[in-house]
């Protein structure tokens, strides 16, 4: 089974599984979007989102004599289908990694 609709060729996500999926999804979202915790970057052509990538921050224990920054985690990865190819996917990882570079995290663990 895929992780997308997109990718269910054995039809095992079905549609009376979503009201559970959009209020964890909601939940999620929600603390998410109030944390410094969590960093969501979206492409948008004409006002609808075609691509995404989700930052998670991980925290390190510190180390003496040492400043310990995060470790970036990414994931939920995605891009419509017919904005692939086109370099947009490109463009949001190219951001990510001048943020993360500008923030001082060590590492993004994809």
């Amino acid at each position: 089974m895929g992780f997308t609709i997109e990718d269910d060729i054995n039809g095992k996500i079905k549609e009376s599984e979503f009201s559970h999926f959009h209020k964890e999804c909601e939940n999620f979202l929600s603390c998410a979007i109030s944390s410094d915790k969590w960093f969501i970057l979206v492409a948008e052509i004409e006002g609808e989102i075609v691509s995404h990538i989700y930052i998670g921050l991980i925290q390190k224990v510190p180390r003496p004599g040492r400043v310990s920054y995060p470790f970036a985690y990414m994931t939920n990865v995605f891009t419509v289908e017919k904005y692939r190819g086109k370099g947009i996917g490109s463009d949001l990882l190219a951001a990510i990694n001048k943020w993360a570079n500008e923030m001082n995290y060590e590492l993004i663990i994809v």
